[in-house]
């Protein structure tokens, strides 16, 4: 990623010079001394890209600077002056541009606005700039990332803007980490693989926990270890603890992520086409673990605790079997209808488990749960259940801070029903309608009496084929920022 810096003057040497524009004011008067003279030339660039100032909007253009030419590109802020837009916006334009470095000059923003403005550029383009390229040998230099550093300029604003970004930081390492997890292949990332990389958090200051399939099966996670059972690769259960209340909080809030390496569909193999992308099917996981080394790195005042699945779901001769029935950790026993429904095994005795363990008022489990719920949603926003209308409105608040966006959907006893089954306490699928919704059910039944919880169905959200402002194609890194926002809303207050 770009090394972010922070300047109080823009430096001589600024070969690309970056004119942040509000939506509604001219970019003439925002023209650095040094280009004084150019604004016809401006105004005539603007005109023709009809720019208006719209959050990410922009205008590119060369301009003469003493005996030099300045590249110069003015960018739409929109009205929210957030920067994100921007700041994805510009490292878009100039990732591969051949530019090793740019001046984003924030020395003609309204003082009260500029700090918030810098944090947001830097984030954005800190995030937009990630990329994984570690097994592509080939690449030509045009196709090769030259952009390595931001300069931004804050003026007196300097040490605010640098207080704000710092903790942004942490969050957005926390999603790289996330971003890197789902992106590498499950021939080198499986639970045990996992596990080891997650470790680096205790640089952090997690602490970190495992249990093997020896301890899991003596605590009696009977549905995770069914689904982990055809595959050479043992199960992991990954805890991450983080208390930056030195003990004050006594009873932690989980995050619980399901954490399925790749998923082939077990017996009930999937269809070829396609199956590749399961490799991202542990986002859930991911997201938790980023979320976790965000909260250690910025020191986070709160008392939270990890929690990830970790298994792979392979068709070997040993797998589990369509009519399989498993006894959870909670006791109550389900028929395997179909092993392709996978995620809530693993996520049911995972639950199980931290509530046993740490005894939480509040779970927030993710997982890339259902197909179904991309067929309900789309890739526009992650599906969101829960017991509590408070804590689903506090969650879909933060996503829309953090540009994570949720939508409620509805529960209640008719779809819980549709779980029923004549030999076990419940299938572990319903009817072919309403599947996300029967996913839900399926996990909210382990959740204790009195214990706040939401399940973020986030199939859709965790792998992009197209670009946005924040990310490129690719893993986008979904639910870290989400969280982290609601820690600082909900639980830091």
């Amino acid at each position: 990623m770009l090394t972010i810096r922070f300047a109080v003057d823009r430096p001589q040497a600024a070969p690309v010079v970056v004119l942040p524009v509000l939506s509604g004011e001219g970019a003439g008067r925002a023209l650095p001394a040094s280009l004084k003279g150019g604004e016809a030339v401006v105004a005539a660039a603007i005109a023709s890209a009809r720019f208006t100032g719209e959050a990410g909007s922009l205008v590119e253009l060369h301009l003469p600077e003493g005996a030099g030419v300045t590249h110069l590109l003015i960018v739409g802020v929109g009205a929210a002056r957030d920067g994100l837009k921007a700041g994805g916006a510009i490292v878009a334009r100039l990732l591969t541009s051949g530019a090793a470095g740019a001046v984003v000059d924030l020395s003609h923003i309204a003082t009260a606005d500029r700090a918030a403005l810098a944090a947001g550029i830097a984030e954005a383009a800190s995030l937009r700039s990630w990329r994984l390229d570690t097994y592509r040998t080939k690449l030509t230099d045009k196709q090769k990332p030259s952009l390595t550093e931001l300069t931004i300029v804050a003026g007196d604003r300097i040490e605010e803007a640098k207080a704000a970004w710092k903790s942004r930081e942490a969050v957005v390492e926390g999603a790289a980490f996330t971003r890197m997890l789902v992106t590498e292949p499950a021939n080198l990332l499986y639970p045990q693989s996992f596990v080891e990389l997650a470790m680096s958090g205790r640089e952090l200051g997690l602490e970190i926990e495992v249990l093997g399939e020896r301890e899991m099966r003596l605590a009696g996670m009977g549905a995770l270890l069914g689904v982990a059972q055809g595959s050479e690769r043992e199960a992991q259960l990954l805890v991450m603890k983080w208390d930056g209340t030195n003990g004050a909080v006594k009873e932690p809030t989980a995050f619980v992520g399901k954490g399925v390496t790749f998923d082939t569909g077990g017996i009930s193999l999937k269809p070829g086409p396609g199956m590749e992308d399961m490799k991202w099917d542990m986002g859930g996981a991911g997201a938790v673990t980023g979320v976790m080394r965000a909260l250690a790195a910025r020191k986070a005042p709160v008392h939270v605790v990890g929690i990830c699945g970790l298994v792979e779901n392979m068709p070997d001769g040993k797998a589990q079997r369509p009519g399989d029935v498993v006894t959870t950790m909670s006791g109550q026993t389900v028929e395997v209808l179909n092993t392709d429904a996978e995620g809530r095994l693993v996520l049911c005795d995972a639950l199980t488990w931290v509530q046993k363990r740490f005894a939480p008022k509040t779970i927030v489990d993710l997982a890339t749960l259902t197909g179904a719920m991309i067929v309900s949603l789309g890739h526009e926003y992650g599906g969101i259940f829960s017991n509590d209308d408070t804590l689903a409105e506090q969650l879909t608040a933060a996503g829309k801070t953090a540009g994570e966006k949720l939508w409620r959907m509805p529960m209640g006893d008719a779809y819980d029903k549709m779980l029923e089954s004549p030999i076990a306490d419940m299938k572990n699928i319903g009817p072919r309608e309403a599947g996300s919704i029967t996913a839900a059910q399926f996990i909210k039944r382990f959740i204790d009496d009195g214990v706040k919880w939401a399940h973020l169905d986030i199939a859709g959200m965790v792998w992009a084929a197209k670009p946005a402002a924040l990310y490129d194609k690719g893993a986008t890194g979904y639910g870290v920022r989400l969280l982290d926002q609601w820690v600082r809303d909900v639980l830091e207050g």
